[in-house]
């Protein structure tokens, strides 16, 4: 019974991470459209607001799948190493190629930002152009393949337990 609740809280807690981390996909497929810098910032500040959340239920089901995982002894199979990799890269991924950009946006804009993790207060909002240029090479959709198809695989793993 014990794990059951375990797994449960596992999974509640992805679906958690997932709604969280929703807010931030929708607000980077609206800024790829948006012209209006106050909006731009108003957007950014939306997203950030979602980042305990999203890193409370992360940290949740990170380590309710490690409990889950010495309650079902299935750490001798290959699939949860995998996966557990997998996630890994999809953190990395996430990190290098969205929170790089978006910070970079944050910055252009006037809002607090961070590098590598270190938080650094506002700085004077560069011209409009420049802006739009930084927000020209976002990529919300490689951004959303990355998340979506490495949860999709990790699932699949999950529920297959092919090895």
């Amino acid at each position: 019974m014990l794990y059951k609740i375990i797994v449960f809280l596992h999974v509640i807690s992805v679906f958690g991470y997932l709604l969280s981390h929703g807010v931030s996909a929708g607000v980077a497929f609206a800024l790829k459209k948006e012209r209006d810098i106050q909006r731009i910032r108003a957007l950014l500040d939306l997203s950030a607001a979602s980042y305990p959340i999203m890193f409370n239920t992360l940290f949740a089901f990170f380590i309710f799948g490690a409990i889950a995982g010495f309650q079902g002894h299935w750490w001798k199979f290959g699939w949860i190493w995998v996966s557990i990799v997998l996630l890994v890269v999809i953190v990395v991924l996430m990190a290098i190629l969205g929170a790089g950009i978006y910070g970079e946006v944050r910055r252009s804009v006037g809002l607090p930002y961070r590098i590598r993790g270190k938080p650094l207060l506002e700085e004077p909002a560069k011209s409009d152009e420049e802006i739009f240029a930084i927000l020209a090479r976002t990529n919300p959709t490689l951004l959303t393949v990355i998340g979506y198809g490495g949860f999709a695989v990790i699932t699949w793993l999950m529920v297959a337990k092919p090895f």
